[in-house]
């Protein structure tokens, strides 16, 4: 019943997936002090190499742009070399991998960044509004009013990410995944309720996705269009609120995205059954009507759900999330039919 998902996927010229099954970007705090991953990270993405393709946990690419305790970085040589040790699990285990790349913008914190005098404690953000809340797993945590990012501050990041692309292939990644959904810093800028600028970042379609294009236009020089995916979350449901006027936004930034030629556009949704009245539905249903290239469902699919989907051409790849935490193997047990291990909380514990 789930056989097409077995069947090899040429993304582009240069990657060809050795099947349509991918595994989703997990956060799972679990890096050294210095935000270097670890031996028993790369054993962790090691034994999922199977997946034809996976999604690094996300990566920040600068200080600032963390958010959550001990998520990786790919912004010192250490944290570049510490990465190599996955790259080459993986590569080893005939698995590829994207990296991430991540800056969590208003919903990072300066408790992980303002070490001392001489750093910089400012949260950056497209404007000052604050999410609410606190930080997860620091609940003593709470979130502070960013500050509106200059247009110095916007040259100085797309040039950090396009750094980060690079040091992303000198780890050894096969490519990398913009992280522009999820309520993050790209994603800040592409809706109303986090974006309230009046200049050329602000107000219009065009200026507010200014900004995400830049950054991809930015990591598509330095490393190839073919190596090059984003996330994205038309549909707002996490760190902000969703506004009608979105939808414009967001038309108007997929059929830009279209024109580049990614690697794939992939949809960020914790749940894909979620509608929208705004985008008329699913989150995949929207991005499908609308992008013509590959494009990556995730939101709760089993592998029944997605064989079916993807037979119905809703999408070309699904992204499976917790259940590649629970099930290591899960390519082979979805193949085999086998029963797999239901994930539960606690498994966030450790690294299987």
């Amino acid at each position: 019943m789930t056989s097409n998902l077995f069947q090899p996927y040429s993304l582009n010229n240069a990657i060809t997936l050795k099947n349509r099954i991918l595994m989703a970007p997990l956060t799972r705090c679990m890096a050294d002090e210095n935000l270097v991953p670890t031996s028993t990270m790369a054993e962790y993405y090691g034994r999922r190499a199977e997946a034809g393709l996976i999604i690094s946990e996300a990566v920040i690419i600068r200080p600032d742009g963390q958010g959550y305790p001990n998520t990786p970085g790919l912004f010192t040589q250490q944290q570049i070399n510490g990465w190599k040790l996955v790259t080459n699990s993986v590569h080893q285990n005939g698995g590829k991998i994207f990296a991430q790349l991540w800056h969590t913008g208003r919903v990072a914190h300066p408790f992980f960044f303002a070490k001392n005098k001489k750093d910089s404690s400012d949260v950056m953000a497209p404007s000052a509004v604050a999410v609410e809340g606190s930080v997860p797993r620091m609940r003593e945590l709470t979130y502070q009013v960013p500050k509106a990012v200059t247009q110095q501050d916007i040259e100085q990041l797309v040039i950090d990410y396009a750094q980060a692309a690079n040091n992303a292939i000198e780890a050894g990644f096969d490519g990398v995944e913009i992280h522009g959904a999820n309520g993050y810093l790209i994603d800040q800028f592409l809706h109303y309720d986090s974006n309230r600028r009046t200049d050329e970042y602000g107000v219009t379609p065009e200026n507010m996705a200014r900004f995400p294009l830049a950054v991809v236009d930015a990591i598509i020089a330095s490393i190839g269009n073919d190596k090059t995916a984003l996330r994205v979350s038309p549909g707002a449901y996490f760190n902000m609120s969703g506004d009608d006027k979105d939808r414009q936004v967001f038309d108007y930034f997929i059929k830009e995205l279209e024109q580049r030629d990614l690697a794939y556009l992939h949809e960020g949704m914790f749940d894909d059954t979620t509608e929208f009245d705004y985008l008329g539905g699913q989150v995949s249903t929207y991005i499908r009507a609308n992008y013509n290239k590959t494009f990556v469902a995730a939101g709760g699919y089993s592998a029944q759900s997605a064989s079916t989907a993807i037979a119905n051409n809703k999408f070309d790849l699904i992204a499976i999330g917790r259940p590649f935490i629970a099930n290591a193997d899960y390519v082979a047990k979805v193949r085999q039919g086998a029963d797999l291990i239901e994930y539960s909380d606690e498994m966030l514990t450790s690294l299987i």
